[in-house]
């Protein structure tokens, strides 16, 4: 395990090329908060530097993965001129703070900027044009995940959804690469009959695709009228029209996992269980994870419950001592899951 204190570009350019199984991380946010380092990613001027930053450091993240290496990014949205960013610990405020104050548990809130091409109110779409970016830059876009919140923030807004989702995006060095489905399958459910809003549906399996009382374990394949065509040599829910009898399913692409704040950390953590499958499906035990924006360590205490290596990058100093102290923690804990 090693944490290494500094500027993320400078750091990860000493590292040696193909040194890392797997990189799971979540950058800073664009224009949401002032974690009080200098030079820290987040408080660019408009949407494209803050991209083209992130664009050359996951560059330096490609060059020391293996290359058989996936990139999990966990990445939130913003609104131009919303003044919608929070404290590090999650409360609002109109004052700037003493720089002194700029640490583990507070830091000035940043408005996010009204630039060229957004109108105040305008959600930039900082995740995709991230997601796009890297893909022109030669990474391989596998997976849009959707990380639904259900104890999200509430929101005052009138005139819009509460936002509940952030998105983690797979992506690849190579065209073929690592990635252990079986490590991260999820439990199979049943067909059931939804019950549309107001309505008095029974929300009990559905009976025509259980078939002679055989529940469908799983089902969910899309076969309608095209049963014969499901490929029978890869195990999908079903085959065609024949129940699935592991109990397990490919892991699907929207996650529902709720927020759990680290004790003294910066209010923007990611949990535990968001990682975990990232780490699973993304290497083997004795493999060395990366995270460049190491934060509160998450990324690094869940590394090494499942036996893998670890490399963590982070700017600000206290957090750094936090990750080690976390991640030592972890060591000693073992598996707690």
């Amino acid at each position: 395990m090693q944490i290494i204190t500094g500027d993320v570009l400078e750091v990860i350019k000493e590292l040696p090329d193909c040194c890392c199984s797997t990189c799971v991380t979540s950058p800073p946010y664009f224009g949401l908060r002032d974690y009080g380092a200098d030079g820290q990613i987040g408080l660019e001027e408009t949407p494209d530097q803050y991209i083209e930053r992130l664009v050359a450091i996951f560059r330096e993240v490609r060059r020391v993965l293996k290359d058989d290496g996936t990139l999990w990014i966990n990445i939130g949205d913003s609104y131009a001129g919303s003044g919608k960013g929070r404290n590090a610990d999650g409360t609002h405020s109109n004052k700037t703070p003493d720089k002194e104050s700029h640490g583990q548990k507070s830091g000035k809130i940043s408005k996010a900027p009204t630039c060229e091409g957004y109108k105040p109110k305008d959600l930039f779409g900082i995740p995709w044009l991230l997601a796009f970016a890297l893909r022109a830059d030669g990474w391989y876009l596998r997976a849009d995940i959707i990380w639904q919140k259900p104890n999200a923030m509430p929101e005052s807004v009138k005139d819009r959804p509460t936002r509940a989702h952030e998105y983690v995006f797979l992506l690849s060095k190579s065209a073929r690469y690592f990635y252990n489905a079986e490590a991260v399958k999820e439990p199979a459910v049943g067909f059931y009959n939804a019950a549309p809003a107001g309505s008095k549906g029974t929300g009990k399996p559905n009976a025509r695709r259980r078939g002679n009382s055989r529940t469908f374990r799983g089902g969910g394949a899309y076969t309608h009228d095209r049963a014969a065509e499901n490929s029978a040599s890869v195990e999908r829910e079903s085959h065609g029209l024949a129940p699935n009898e592991t109990g397990k399913r490919n892991r699907r692409t929207v996650w529902t996992i709720a927020t759990r704040p680290y004790k003294g950390a910066h209010f923007a953590t990611f949990p535990e269980d968001l990682v975990r499958p990232c780490i699973l499906a993304g290497s083997r035990p004795g493999d060395t994870v990366l995270d460049p924006f190491c934060g509160s360590g998450t990324t690094g205490a869940v590394a090494i419950q499942e036996g893998r290596d670890f490399i963590g990058i982070e700017i600000n100093p206290e957090y750094s001592k936090m990750s080690e102290r976390r991640i030592r923690e972890a060591a000693q804990e073992g598996v707690t899951t």
